[in-house]
């Protein structure tokens, strides 16, 4: 890659670190560091050996590490180039209401009834 003449020195040497970081942390020997931990906390819990507020920390801890990207992406997100929150899209409109159904007419036992006519 090459540097153009906006680019300080030594940038692109901090963006590879960070890099190196990412996937040092987020690789198969942090999945493996991870899962090792939960192993032992959850032996140390039926031992009775480390109480809960311990294990949800341990927990806790390596949903942060491996989520971090997406929270950070998702507070990136959030913010547009104004600094303020992105409305949410508005609701679908609401369909209009069928009109009412006619109201019954009162019974009348001589509706059918035939008048003669004059």
């Amino acid at each position: 890659m090459a540097d153009s003449l906006s680019t300080p020195l030594g940038a692109s040497a901090l963006v590879d670190a960070a890099h190196w970081v990412q996937g040092t942390m987020l690789g198969t020997l942090a999945t493996a560091v991870a899962v090792i931990a939960v192993a032992f906390i959850g032996f140390g819990m039926l031992s009775g050996r480390i109480d809960v507020r311990r294990a949800l920390v341990v927990i806790l801890g390596c949903f942060l590490v491996f989520g971090a990207p997406l929270i950070a992406a998702e507070l990136l997100r959030m913010g547009d180039s104004d600094g303020a929150l992105i409305a949410a899209a508005p609701p679908p409109p609401v369909p209009p209401l069928p009109p009412p159904a006619p109201s019954p007419q009162p019974y009348d036992p001589y509706a059918g009834a035939s008048v003669p006519v004059r």
